[in-house]
């Protein structure tokens, strides 16, 4: 069996033309290059086209598509283990289903990775919107005034939360859309904490890699698109958010942390629920009635 270099995990789940586009792009990205290198994608149980598409794509792409269908929906930390597990690569690049690759932006990855390894443990590119601004992607890690800037201050637009630099960064954490690193790294860290269902995988795994000294980086040399939330709605990210702050404090942060972010939490979603009442949006409401009650001490 050859030897892989590189192998891109994707994890599908009820977006088959999404997922489709992305396949097609990470092959035509690919086409003329040298590497060695194979797509593992698991399905979750899709319920839509997407396992039909991702099995007669495998079947046209035998030598590079690894289709695995799960009969379950396991959570997205769990299936991208399942799938680097299943992986033959040296070097894996965990890639979202509703990411679109431009020009050659895996090989630049994978070409600057290799050149710093000996100093970059973990790596993230560009990300771009549909319509090709910078999405931010790169981000200090959540200490509470990062919450409160994130929660009160809209943080991604002054810069205090997420950001897209310009340039190459160290960083706290890049986006679970689109990570490169060498397998072993992601091995023995245990890869993706399993008790988060979805949302926040990247910023657990990116934070107990910085507690071993590995360093996480931005890498703008490589752009691709992201789509952003295409399988879930506006109401379930927001919520998935609330429980993956208070999982991750619970994990690495002392009570009084936690307590002092829950009250920051509640303290959202309390204004929120209070301008939906009066401008009647009833998904304010609904929203944010749902996320106090996450808030609320177990």
């Amino acid at each position: 069996m050859a030897e892989i270099d590189l192998s891109i995990i994707i994890i599908s789940f009820n977006t088959a033309s999404i997922t489709k586009k992305c396949l097609d792009t990470v092959c035509a990205s690919l086409q003329t290059s040298r590497l060695k290198w194979e797509v593992v994608i698991v399905d979750n149980a899709s319920n839509d086209d997407s396992p039909k598409m991702l099995a007669a794509y495998q079947k046209t792409h035998p030598d590079h598509i690894r289709y695995v269908a799960n009969s379950r929906n396991l959570g997205f930390g769990r299936a991208n283990n399942q799938a680097v597990a299943d992986s033959r690569g040296r070097y894996i690049l965990l890639l979202n289903s509703d990411t679109e690759i431009l020009d050659n932006a895996i090989v630049k990855m994978y070409e600057y990775y290799v050149k710093n390894e000996r100093t970059v443990q973990f790596m993230g590119c560009k990300l771009l919107n549909a319509d090709h601004s910078p999405q931010p992607s790169a981000a200090p890690f959540f200490s509470l005034p990062v919450v409160f800037g994130f929660l009160f201050l809209k943080g991604d637009k002054i810069g205090l939360t997420r950001s897209s630099p310009s340039s190459v960064k160290q960083v706290g954490w890049v986006s679970g859309a689109c990570i490169f690193t060498k397998k072993k790294y992601y091995v023995e860290l245990g890869g993706f904490d399993e008790g988060i269902f979805m949302y926040m995988e990247e910023v657990d795994l990116l934070y107990r890699a910085k507690k071993k000294g590995y360093v996480t980086v931005f890498y703008p040399g490589a752009q691709i698109i992201h789509i952003g939330s295409a399988s879930s709605n506006k109401t379930y990210p927001i919520l998935q958010a609330y429980r993956g702050f208070i999982y991750f404090y619970k994990k690495h942060y002392s009570p009084l942390a936690l307590f002092i972010l829950r009250g920051m939490l509640k303290l959202k979603a309390f204004v929120a629920l209070t301008i939906g009442t009066i401008l009647r949006r009833p998904y304010l409401i609904e929203t944010y009635a749902e996320a106090y009650k996450v808030a609320q001490v177990d």
